[in-house]
């Protein structure tokens, strides 16, 4: 499989490559996409950012260096990037629970992060419902929030944003929606490294789709023109959401012949009763077709 090979090629690269400052364009070449995709798609297959299983590679490897030769701390801390012993010291013992110094003696026991492969089994057991769809410039026009990544049950912060919805913003709202995907939509981007650790923030979005001026009492959020996949969700809220949301990068992207673009995931709902067992949503992410990347 062209995917398989071509992303273990760039974990092969980056494993050659942790004594040295690591050239993404390069591994994105390798994985024969965008930095960005390659970076976003390890985070979710993976589950933590691609930064931090470096810096776990890393420290894994200076364990083994310290343990088994001769070499000093300070030597090891400069090969594995790191300006001061101190600095490696705190890291070392952050992943370790022991001291670089204390690494040396026997006894102590040290945390090892294996280097990493893909092996990806795409399911294909249940049809995924999805559409491609075109689009000129637009803007997000509603309110905007920096809140907190919440993967279980309810945010809090986007449940209070939606609360802050009176009739009159709502009226105004929808009389500025005049694109697709049509009424209220949610829309995150922004998201901070630590996405899938459940770390970080997002910029959250609710509002509109529209090609019309921005009022000033309201944020507005500007899309350039993009190539959008459009995957439909069908059933009970929200577990058949997030099963689809998942689904995404774990079984379309690898499949597909697209690969992720910058820009906003947005969510459309069918209405504000989610009590439907037949529950319709519809998930916009932004996608460009995939070439060889020089």
């Amino acid at each position: 499989m062209d995917l398989l090979k071509s992303m273990n090629d760039a974990m092969k690269y980056i494993e050659e490559h942790l004594a040295e400052d690591i050239d993404f364009k390069e591994v994105a070449k390798r994985a024969a996409c965008s930095e960005y995709h390659f970076k976003r798609m390890f985070s979710f297959l993976a589950g933590i950012p691609l930064s931090e299983y470096i810096r776990r590679r890393r420290l894994t490897s200076a364990a083994f260096e310290l343990r088994d030769g001769e070499a000093k701390v300070i030597d090891v801390a400069l090969k594995y990037g790191y300006s001061s012993p101190d600095a490696f010291t705190r890291a070392f013992q952050s992943l370790h629970g022991i001291t670089p110094s204390e690494a040396r003696l026997n006894g102590h026991a040290l945390k090892a992060y294996p280097r990493m492969t893909f092996q990806l089994t795409i399911q294909g057991g249940s049809e995924m419902n999805y559409r491609i769809v075109d689009k000129e410039a637009f803007s997000i026009v509603g309110l905007m929030k920096r809140v907190p990544i919440v993967f279980q049950g309810v945010n809090p912060e986007i449940a209070s944003m939606w609360e802050s919805l009176d009739a009159g913003l709502i009226g105004q709202l929808k009389a500025l929606s005049n694109i697709e995907p049509g009424g209220l939509i949610s829309a995150s981007v922004n998201f901070s490294e630590g996405r899938m650790e459940e770390r970080g923030e997002l910029d959250h979005y609710i509002g509109v789709a529209t090609t019309q001026a921005c009022p000033d009492h309201m944020a507005q959020l500007v899309v350039p023109a993009s190539t959008w996949a459009v995957f439909e969700a069908v059933g009970p809220f929200p577990d058949t959401l997030q099963q689809v949301w998942g689904r995404i990068y774990s079984e379309w992207f690898p499949s597909s012949s697209y690969e992720l673009a910058p820009g906003p995931e947005i969510l459309w709902n069918e209405s504000k009763d989610v009590s439907s067992q037949a529950y319709r949503s519809e998930i916009w992410i932004p996608v460009l077709k995939k070439q060889l990347h020089k």
